[in-house]
């Protein structure tokens, strides 16, 4: 069987039970980075399987790889650098293969980013979309999201610690002064989440160098998460 394997984050106390039982099994590793995963394994006192990088690149050939492996009854993990394998990670592709040819795997649950996020935030969580990481260019960041300044869902991106401030700046630019968070080193010993409005953030974030993984969460396109522009709530009141 495939074993589908979600690691650690950050913390390593956050593997599971069922997760390091899945790698003690294995006889092989499909990963996104074999360095990362041994420490992962040379902590708990795992002893070295065999491993196969398994990455953006070499998807469809080392997917067959494993799909034999596993018809030939070997016990298989899959796991990336950090999270559930196929969530902004690869992985995709080697389950929905599995899927499709009736190749036996299980999921096992652990650690993600996003769902860590989104709880830190401090906002909704009834409905929510995450859209990994967004574009570079300025023009395709903007149309990206105007796709989504009329859903009430919270929204979980991903982005590169040198793009923070940008990114801020287009959402309050596309979205309008909503709440935010910035969620920086989730788990790990440095954690940080920044929450307030994205006009603030972007204006705080607009220089600063920023260290380690990030996750950006924004307010849907209801009114409560919205702050009023300046000025407004005065005139209201003389109204």
């Amino acid at each position: 069987m495939l074993h589908v394997v979600a690691t650690p984050i950050g913390n390593l106390g956050d593997l599971s039970p069922r997760g390091l039982e899945a790698l003690k099994g294995a006889s092989l590793i499909a990963c996104e980075d074999t360095r990362r995963t041994w420490q992962l394994l040379a902590h708990f006192g795992v002893p070295r399987p065999e491993m196969v990088s398994y990455r953006q690149g070499n998807e469809e050939r080392v997917a067959e790889f494993v799909v034999a492996a596993v018809r030939a009854g070997r016990e298989v993990a899959l796991c990336s650098d950090g999270g559930y394998p196929a969530i902004s990670d690869p992985g995709y592709r080697l389950v929905r293969k599995c899927a499709k040819e009736g190749v036996p795997f299980d999921v096992i649950p652990g650690a993600s980013a996003v769902n860590v996020a989104l709880v830190a935030s401090g906002l909704s969580t009834s409905s929510f979309t995450f859209k990994g990481f967004p574009p570079r260019g300025p023009g395709a960041l903007r149309n990206w999201f105007a796709e989504e300044k009329d859903h009430a869902h919270t929204l979980v991106l991903f982005e590169s610690p040198f793009r923070v401030g940008a990114t801020l700046a287009a959402a309050y630019d596309v979205l309008g002064d909503r709440e935010a968070a910035v969620c920086i080193e989730l788990t790990k010993l440095h954690e940080r989440v920044r929450r307030g409005y994205l006009k603030d953030l972007a204006a705080e974030f607009k220089d600063a160098k920023v260290k380690g993984e990030v996750a950006l969460v924004v307010a849907g396109a209801n009114p409560k998460f919205i702050r009023a522009p300046d000025g407004a709530e005065k005139e209201e009141e003389k109204a």
